[in-house]
């Protein structure tokens, strides 16, 4: 009996499913599951009476179950849709592309590649779609670059890719959507796509965003970034979530060849005497309020008092002399004198402004009567500036923060940062923005930052980069 019993289990059928983002497995009994390598994802759900698991272990589950159980393992997962392209008008690659994408293929088509912006990644993302023909999933940090990648695939290979984001939700073979969306509806989607492709990747590994990756069970997967550091370490887990960085292109390999020759200039401001007495009175403020906290609470920090603003008039005092603060920083009134110089300097040539704030970038467009694009600039009105802007209809563009990621940008050989954050990766994708290459035309890069106030820690902090070597201090 016990003999027909054994024989019964070996007979047992191993069945695999999809799930809401996770793998059901049904049918091994707990000694059978436990030889496998990394048994401990399984966890077992009584409620379904089956082994469940994220559906991002499915390559390495599909191989260890067949391995095991031979015959009796049945993959239900659905094997995802081949992509027949109805065109590939596909630029020829640079020696670089070919690379990246070759180390990719060879590290078996999961990984990270780090270009610096201009280097065509998003190119060698079409090649790894071209070369793998399967459906396909890309994944944008924001809305604009969403439509980008959909006007890209649909210039490069005729095909109208589906559309999940905006409130649309048009699942097809080839689709495009954000980070946010995926996370949200990766539980429906995340057993349709052979390969996921992930645009800036550094935004992945945020607490809900990850789920993107972690929801899906494409075996074949594609990061790319120029900048996958983040502030808080998690770009370690891009290793897990979609693969080991499998190529890598140095900055300075690619300076003065497939990125235009340039020059970082660094503008130093003072503020004004209203604007340094008002400055200095606001740092007395903060300062006093976070120490005579502190006396009662060590380690008392800037997130406490921002906690305390709803019930602590103090608190909400000292916070708003924080941000008096920055708006001085952001909007010293000797940052726009410069701009102005700097605008008859370069008298008709193709200029972006990055501001610190929307409020700065209002004020320069207002001063300078120049188009602006901001975070709630409706889509139609950002496409007719951009477009302006590429055939010459003016020659100035001011933005905040929404171009300093992978939308294109038209050719402009001038930028100016009047603010920002003390980021390094924002600091170099905005100097990206005017580093393609256009002939033997040189980039300049200005950043006008204002002496004796913390804009300067932030300068410091965000040239940490071999992008800004050679950075030239000049007085205008």
């Amino acid at each position: 009996m016990i003999e027909a019993m054994i024989d019964s289990r070996s007979q047992t059928q191993v069945a695999l499913s999809f799930d809401g983002g996770t793998l059901l497995l049904t049918g091994p009994q707990p000694e059978e599951l436990s030889v496998l390598p990394e048994s401990a994802v399984w966890k077992w759900d009584a409620r379904v009476g089956a082994w469940r698991c994220d559906a991002i272990h499915y390559a390495a589950m599909r191989t260890a179950l067949r391995r095991r159980f031979g015959a009796r393992f049945r993959d239900e997962l659905p094997a995802p849709i081949r992509v027949s392209w109805p065109r590939m008008d596909l630029p020829e690659p640079r020696a670089e592309q070919k690379e990246a994408l070759l180390t990719w293929v060879r590290a078996g088509r999961r990984g990270q590649i780090i270009m610096p912006t201009g280097t065509g990644k998003t190119e060698v993302a079409f090649a790894a779609m071209a070369e793998t023909q399967v459906a396909t999933l890309v994944v944008a940090p924001v809305r604009d670059l969403m439509y980008q990648w959909h006007r890209r695939i649909l210039a490069a290979f005729g095909y109208d890719a589906g559309i999940v984001g905006d409130t649309t939700f048009d699942i097809r073979p080839v689709t495009v959507t954000t980070y946010d969306s995926a996370y949200i509806h990766m539980d429906k989607m995340g057993a349709g796509f052979g390969l996921l492709i992930f645009d800036e990747e550094h935004h992945l590994p945020g607490r809900c965003r990850r789920e993107a990756a972690i929801l899906s069970t494409a075996t074949m997967r594609l990061g790319l970034t120029a900048t996958p550091q983040r502030s808080d370490g998690l770009h370690t887990d891009l290793d897990w979530l979609i693969g080991p960085v499998v190529y890598e292109l140095p900055f300075k390999h690619v300076r003065g060849s497939t990125l235009a020759d340039f020059d970082v200039v660094r503008i130093p401001v003072a503020l004004t005497d209203i604007e340094q007495a008002t400055y200095d009175q606001c740092s007395r403020t903060v300062r006093h309020f976070i120490m005579s906290r502190r006396k009662e609470l060590p380690g008392y920090s800037w997130q406490d008092l921002c906690k305390e603003t709803g019930k602590d008039p103090q608190a909400r005092h000292a916070q708003k002399a924080y941000y008096l603060k920055q708006s001085i920083e952001d909007r010293a009134a000797e940052k726009l004198r410069v701009l102005e110089d700097i605008f008859r300097l370069h008298y008709g040539r193709q200029t972006i402004v990055f501001a610190g704030s929307n409020a700065m970038a209002i004020e320069v467009s207002k001063r300078f009567l120049v188009p602006s694009i901001l975070s709630h600039t409706p889509k139609r009105e950002r496409l007719a500036v951009l477009d302006g802007f590429a055939k010459g209809q003016f020659t100035v563009l001011v933005a905040n923060r929404v171009l300093d990621e992978g939308v294109d940008v038209p050719e402009a050989k001038v930028a100016v940062v009047i603010g920002g954050q003390a980021s390094t990766r924002q600091a170099t994708q905005r100097l990206g923005r005017v580093l393609r290459r256009s002939g033997q035309a040189r980039a300049t890069l200005y950043e006008v930052v204002c002496e004796d106030t913390k804009d300067v820690q932030r300068s410091r902090k965000r040239r940490r980069s071999d992008a800004y070597e050679r950075t030239v201090h000049r007085r205008v």
